[in-house]
């Protein structure tokens, strides 16, 4: 039988590895994979090879299996910095952003983003967050941003028609 080739091999071995990290039911499969080859008589060295991954990083999946079984090779809890947003807080900011920021009593701020939010936290929560953080904030609470219209938009089609940059068919360039 012909050894079949996957077209641009380069590209895709990363891009399929990739996909594996994604989620944690893959990275489950991806440990198994390797546990098996170790247990099939490969070495941590080789299997790392043929998965892409470090040996050390296949040593220590053998090492929780051997410890703890198939409960070894399944996601733990990450650790990370906790919120400095309660769920309480967070429920008052999204209440707050159902409003306008003036309602909310963010002075200044026509529409909500990153600064006018930083501004109500420290304001009303007495929580720094940086304009940045603030804007994952509004994806995580399933707020997107918008941005106000411009007034030429709403302008007279004529002074729209002589602000065009470029000539339509049959009209001479300014230049």
């Amino acid at each position: 039988m012909k050894p079949l080739k996957i077209a641009d091999a380069q590209t895709m071995v990363p891009a399929l590895q990739d996909e594996i990290r994604r989620s944690d039911e893959s990275r489950y499969d991806h440990r198994l994979h390797g546990v098996l080859l170790v247990a099939q008589g490969l070495s941590c060295r080789e299997a790392a090879g043929v998965l892409g991954d470090a040996p050390r990083t296949v040593e220590n999946w053998v090492h929780r299996f051997e410890a703890a079984g198939l409960a070894g090779l399944t996601e733990g809890e990450r650790a990370g910095r906790p919120s400095r947003l309660s769920p309480a807080q967070l429920a008052q900011v999204q209440i707050a952003l159902r409003q306008s920021p003036g309602a909310a009593g963010v002075a200044g701020g026509g529409v909500w983003d990153g600064k006018t939010l930083a501004r109500y936290l420290a304001g009303q929560l007495g929580v720094e967050l940086k304009a940045r953080q603030c804007q994952r904030l509004f994806r995580q609470l399933g707020f997107r941003f918008r941005k106000p219209r411009p007034v030429v938009a709403q302008a007279d089609p004529q002074k729209q028609a002589a602000h065009k940059k470029t000539p339509r068919a049959g009209q001479k360039s300014r230049r």
